[in-house]
């Protein structure tokens, strides 16, 4: 064990010749295999490509110093061995030197070796090789000395200069480091402008609040210039003020930006909804006028179609006029012969009457004479023809409405929903208006006509020459149908020139409104109801207006007429609540 620990421990690593364990018998694959798994084969593979052969250099100058001169024993140990090999002309790669070893190639130590103990003569020519090499090293080491020295004047030199760059840059660099973030805003404040520039460009586009947006831009620009002046002469602004002061700008400027876009966009939207306004409204004005004119059109055919039916129904009007005529000529004829025969009987009656009054006198008087008395015949009653056509109407009519007042007959054509009563009513109330009429022109003596003149002359001398029915008579037009008609009308004693127009409406009969266009008068407006004292009484045969040919009108001519010059709808006594 004292032994052991004198020597030092050592790890052994055994190869294993072969797997059976028995003498004399060698695996090479197993052996190569364990060498390989050992790491071995790698490491030899190392010494190889390495330098495994070393020494010191007191080592080799004392193995070689007996058989060296004097001169080249006096050397150094590094500086024998560096002039030895160098002399020797042995590759640089087959030796390395360290800072106290040298470093051989396997095999070149043992070169060396065999060189260094040959004969004297080999060993003369070895110093003399060695002493050339020193010489030749001596010399190019004051060459490098001279060369180092000049290098080093001009490093210094260069150094001197760049000691000058140094201090400039430093300088430069304290000064960029202490106005630094100032020369930075200014920079960025000078970008801004160009900004404020675009802004400004672009706030040209802007057709309202332009004035407004140039106000905010020059603000800006005066915040711009103060902020400058503030920065330049403040030389103590620290960076984060300086900043905070550029951010304050930029805000300004990126919220004027932005509201200036948003008007640009709004603006935008709002040309682009007001053009597409206008092409909805033209394609509206367009539609409006093709159903316009097909409306129209429409109206035209209707129209056409309608004044076809009026001219038709006035020809068949004038054909059943002319017929009832006809037959109120027969029975005219009858109403004569019938009338001639009532006077003859009424003749021979009032003979009758003569001679029994006569015989009647003569037997009073003989009856006086004779102190007689006489019975008493009642006299014979005459009805007159007067009493006799009322009691006619009386008895063909259902109804007796010559005691009613205007208030009860009013009241009843407004709410009455009984067709017979109402036309009884209507008859009644425009007899009473005729007789009126007839009495205030008969009691009032006037040389023209008045200025509210119920109806132009020529209805007013139409009726004078149209016979007379009863109301017995059953007319030849229908009492339910809604007529309208149009006549020029003019005022006695006024211009020629300056005609107008009479508007008739008839519900039935008779006449439910009316209207006088004059050119130079504002329009005069009559409503049944409202201003019958004022209206035709008559009826539409009594006017003619049937017979004249192109007097009547379709209903919304009336109507368009009417409402233009302010008339309001009309609803019909019957509908009327």
């Amino acid at each position: 064990m004292e032994k052991l620990r004198s020597n030092g421990t050592n790890f052994i690593r055994c190869i294993k010749p072969n797997s059976k364990m028995v003498d004399q018998q060698f695996d090479g694959n197993l052996s190569l295999m364990q060498l390989k798994c050992s790491g071995m084969t790698n490491v030899l593979e190392l010494m190889e490509y390495g330098y495994p052969s070393r020494t010191s250099f007191n080592e080799l100058h004392s193995m070689y110093k007996q058989y060296l001169p004097k001169e080249l024993s006096m050397l150094s140990p590094k500086q024998f061995c560096e002039s030895m090999l160098h002399a020797l002309k042995l590759h640089d790669k087959d030796f390395k030197f360290g800072v106290t070893k040298v470093f051989f190639r396997p095999g070149k130590f043992a070169e060396f070796d065999s060189i260094m103990k040959s004969d004297t003569e080999n060993l003369k020519a070895i110093v003399n090789q060695v002493k050339k090499w020193l010489v030749r090293a001596r010399w190019i080491k004051a060459q490098f000395c001279a060369l180092t020295v000049i290098k080093m004047k001009n490093l210094i030199t260069y150094r001197n200069k760049q000691l000058i760059v140094v201090q400039k840059v430093v300088r430069g660099y304290i000064v960029r480091k202490k106005h630094g973030p100032r020369i930075n805003t200014l920079r960025n404040i000078k970008k801004l402008n160009s900004n404020l520039a675009q802004i400004e460009q672009s706030a040209q586009q802007l057709k309202k609040d332009k004035d407004s947006v140039r106000n905010d831009i020059n603000n800006l620009k005066t915040q711009f210039d103060a902020a400058i002046d503030r920065i330049k002469k403040d030389e103590k602004i620290d960076k984060a003020t300086a900043e905070n002061l550029y951010k304050s700008l930029s805000d300004k400027v990126n919220q004027q930006m932005t509201a200036l876009q948003k008007k640009i966009q709004e603006q935008k939207i709002a040309e682009e909804q007001e053009r597409l306004r206008k092409l909805q409204e033209e394609m509206e004005r367009q539609r409006k006028l093709k159903e316009e004119e097909e409306r129209r059109l429409r109206e035209e055919e209707e129209n056409r179609r309608l004044k076809a039916e009026m001219e038709a129904r006035r020809k068949i009007e004038e054909e059943e006029r002319r017929k009832q005529e006809e037959a109120d000529r027969l029975l005219a004829k009858k109403l004569q012969e019938q009338h001639a025969k009532e006077e003859e009987e009424q003749r021979r009656i009032q003979e009758q009457e003569d001679q029994e009054k006569q015989d009647r006198e003569l037997a009073l008087r003989l009856a006086q004479e004779s102190n007689g008395s006489i019975e008493e015949s009642p006299p014979m009653i005459r009805k007159s023809e007067a009493h006799r056509n009322h009691q006619a109407t009386m008895a063909n009519s259902k109804y007796d409405l010559s005691k009613w007042k205007y208030s009860e007959l009013r009241d009843t054509i407004n709410t009455s929903c009984d067709i017979d009563l109402l036309e009884a009513c209507r008859h009644e109330f425009h007899r009473r208006l005729k007789v009126y009429h007839a009495w205030k022109a008969k009691n009032r003596k006037r040389t023209i006509m008045d200025e509210n003149e119920r109806a132009p002359r020529s209805v007013m001398e139409s009726a004078v020459k149209t016979p007379q029915r009863s109301v017995a008579q059953k007319p030849v037009l229908d009492n339910n149908s809604q007529r309208f008609f149009r006549i020029p009308f003019q005022r006695p004693g006024s211009d020629q020139s300056r005609r107008g127009w009479w508007y008739a409406h008839f519900d039935g009969q008779y006449v439910a409104r009316q209207m006088e266009l004059h050119p130079d008068k504002p329009p005069i407006l009559l409503v049944s109801g409202k201003d019958d004292m004022q209206m035709c009484e008559l009826s539409l045969e009594e006017t003619g207006l049937t017979r004249k040919r192109g007097a009547e009108i379709l209903e919304n001519e009336f109507n368009k007429e009417w409402e233009k010059n302010g008339g309001s709808k009309y609803v019909r006594p019957a509908d009327r609540k």
